[in-house]
């Protein structure tokens, strides 16, 4: 259907009495179908931060009739808050906004207001996810050294010291969480505990199961999670990865994929090792098997030259990408296209690793598919890289086409920090250099974007009305 005609329902039906428009979703005040979420800093001398929209069907600001003047999400704590990156979670009509001021707001869809603080955390972190369910928030609090576990089932947050702790992982069911630490070859994964483990683990360390890999639990008079570090079962000793830095997780959820950015973080080699998820999961009592062993983890290791610090899943189908260092010595960016099998037991093949734009080494970058058979990288500090120190043609925008593997480098605009796919329209919105830009996914050419930039920086977009939660570059 296309966005006009889901609209028009969307009218007809409101007429009856009935405010949904496909899929039994609400429709917004605002009676926009195709909405792209902007998050802002600075938009104002008195305003620390704002979340604002746009119609990504007429790509304007405000209404067609010109009123309102702009969208916005009301209730945003802008005087204080400054919002950065954006988990979209359209299947359930929500946004969660995390502030570089340590904030992590949640966003009502439906609603197209603030509705709270998704989680207290320790102080700024340097990456946090939320369950789909929202029962669970996760958080690598680098600074404060600290993971930090909300339970939202029980009310419990639960620092876990974890020194150096920068990445964090969950995968799509939000079952399992992997935490990853930088400089260390070594993964980590929490689990909740039941009422007996609670009382057995509650005389301090030494009661602890340690020889199950447990590091931290928390709190230590009666704990309720412990965080445990991933151990070889036949020798006691930690698995050991080359700078595991990100998991993503295959179509199913059975398996999370330990992507190793090797050289990028100071270690040696980039890979990618497969790993069961159900040995690692949270819930209570549904954990089933056991970890791999180390030699059935270098053996399912596959080796990326191009480098591996990011990676998206579609299907048997893995786009990887990372920062290879050049015979110049300079960095440049790469995409690695790997073929996934049905079992982590299975042999993970690769093809070579074709140029894309630089990007800083280790970085987190953006990663989205969106109409015709596309792919988008956003990268940073890409004017640190190959292309641009040898006089070449750079940007820090890749259009990949997955179908004719065709790649397309956009102009320099700046750090691409945010993608959005806007699904059956055929064109993505970006945030590039602290401002708002659009593209068509059937040749990447630029579309008018005066009528959609943004009054401060612009740091992160998502589409609202996606047809999955699989449209987000937060993950």
């Amino acid at each position: 259907m296309s966005a006009a005609a889901a609209l028009a329902v969307a009218v007809t039906l409101a007429g009856c009495g009935t405010t949904t428009y496909f899929a039994g979703r609400t429709l917004p005040p605002s009676g926009v179908a195709n909405r792209v979420l902007i998050t802002v800093q600075n938009p104002g001398s008195a305003t620390a931060g704002a979340v604002e929209f746009v119609d990504a069907y007429y790509d304007i600001r405000g209404g067609v009739s010109g009123k309102p003047a702009s969208f916005s999400i009301s209730g945003y704590p802008g005087s204080s808050a400054i919002p950065s990156t954006i988990q979209n979670m359209p299947e359930e009509q929500m946004g969660a906004v995390y502030g570089s001021d340590g904030s992590f707001t949640l966003i009502n869809y439906a609603k197209e207001n603030a509705s709270g603080s998704a989680a207290t955390l320790n102080g700024p972190s340097s990456s946090v996810f939320i369950t789909r369910s929202q029962s669970y928030v996760f958080a690598a609090n680098q600074i404060s050294h600290v993971l930090t576990v909300v339970d939202k089932t029980t009310g419990g947050s639960y620092p876990f010291s974890l020194p150096g702790v920068y990445r964090v992982s969950v995968n799509p069911g939000g079952s399992m969480a992997l935490a990853f630490v930088q400089n260390s070859d070594y993964i980590y994964y929490p689990r909740k505990l039941s009422s007996a483990e609670s009382i057995t683990f509650s005389g301090g360390p030494g009661t602890w199961p340690t020889a199950s890999g447990a590091v931290d639990c928390e709190p230590q008079s009666l704990p309720a999670w412990c965080l445990f570090q991933a151990l070889d079962p036949t020798t006691g000793k930690a698995l050991t990865f080359d700078r595991p830095t990100k998991a993503v997780f295959s179509a199913d959820g059975g398996t999370a994929y330990v992507l190793s950015c090797g050289l990028e973080c100071g270690g040696t080699a980039a890979s990618i090792t497969p790993l069961s998820v159900a040995p690692m999961i949270f819930l209570v009592g549904q954990q089933s098997g056991a970890l791999p062993t180390q030699s059935t983890v270098d053996k399912n290791t596959l080796s990326i030259p191009g480098g591996a610090s990011n990676a998206l899943v579609d299907g048997s189908t893995m786009y990887v990408v990372g920062q290879e260092l050049m015979q110049d010595g300079y960095w440049g960016g790469h995409l690695t296209v790997v073929t996934l099998p049905a079992s982590t037991s299975s042999t993970l093949t690769a093809t070579a690793p074709v140029s894309i734009s630089d990007g800083a080494p280790g970085a987190a970058s953006k990663m989205i598919e969106a109409d015709d058979n596309t792919l988008w990288i956003g990268m940073t500090k890409c004017t640190n890289g190959e292309h641009y120190n040898n006089n070449q043609a750079y940007g820090c925008l890749t259009m990949y086409n997955t179908s004719t593997q065709a790649v397309t480098l956009l102009p320099y605009l700046g750090d691409a920090t945010g993608i959005a796919a806007v699904t059956s329209l055929h064109k993505i919105y970006t945030a590039e250099g602290g401002q708002v830009y659009i593209y068509s996914t059937v040749n990447g050419t630029a579309y008018d974007n005066q009528y959609v930039t943004v009054t401060g920086t612009a740091y992160d977009v998502a589409y609202m009305d996606a047809l999955t939660d699989a449209n987000n570059t937060t993950y």
